[in-house]
């Protein structure tokens, strides 16, 4: 059984990747660039940004400090305005949270994450919110997951990692915590091989979380 899960936030509880992606792809095409999608989940799997392929193509980087900052824009544009709800999301924590204690790990800046759950039921189910501010060094790297065991003082074996991409599999693996892939269309054509569960949604964990055979 486990004690602990570490949700993974963007694609896991809101359904945001596509909407990050998007805003990238408009701030670049202001100056006449295109963003190719494929190659796009590829550089951020391995942990690089929404630049890369800018950067490959010779962008300066002070152009790209600021196509960052109308990129954010256009994201918070698109927080306010789109639907980005994922189906049971909220019944399965509340469910969930009768047998496990529960926090979130994400790569949102903290200005992003707040906006999100202005208005939304998910934070109150949470012991603790990492954001991108509270650890130094990115998920594929394993830091933001040993950050959250510390802070829950558990160990690796009683927790649980719910997670949507290849980083954030990349990250919970280097920490040594079983992950659940959940899907999402957005990244299913990444290599998740190294998960220890694979589900269609949050309502299958429960049964992970108990120890019951899934299927």
């Amino acid at each position: 059984m486990k004690k602990y899960v570490l949700f993974d936030h963007d694609g896991v509880l809101v359904d945001t990747e596509h909407w990050y992606y998007k805003a990238g792809e408009r701030a670049l095409a202001d100056i006449g660039m295109s963003l190719n999608k494929d190659q796009y989940l590829r550089d951020m799997s391995q942990g690089l940004g929404t630049w890369a392929q800018a950067r490959a193509a010779g962008t300066d980087e002070q152009v790209i400090d600021g196509l960052r900052e109308v990129r954010n824009d256009y994201y918070q544009e698109y927080l306010r305005t789109e639907a980005i709800e994922i189906e049971g999301v909220v019944d399965a924590l509340a469910e969930l949270s009768t047998y496990v204690r529960m926090a979130i790990v994400t790569t949102a800046k903290r200005a992003d994450f707040d906006l999100i759950h202005e208005q939304r039921q998910i934070r109150p189910f949470m012991d603790f919110v990492l954001v991108r501010e509270d650890y130094e060094r990115s998920k594929p790297h394993p830091e933001p997951y040993l950050t959250g065991l510390t802070r829950f003082g558990a160990t690796s074996e009683e927790t649980l990692v719910v997670e949507d991409s290849s980083r954030g599999l990349s990250s919970a693996v280097a920490a040594g915590i079983d992950c659940a892939i959940v899907h999402n269309d957005f990244t299913s054509s990444q290599d998740f091989s190294r998960a220890s569960y694979r589900i269609e949604t949050l309502r299958e964990l429960k049964d992970i979380v108990l120890g019951a055979p899934l299927g």
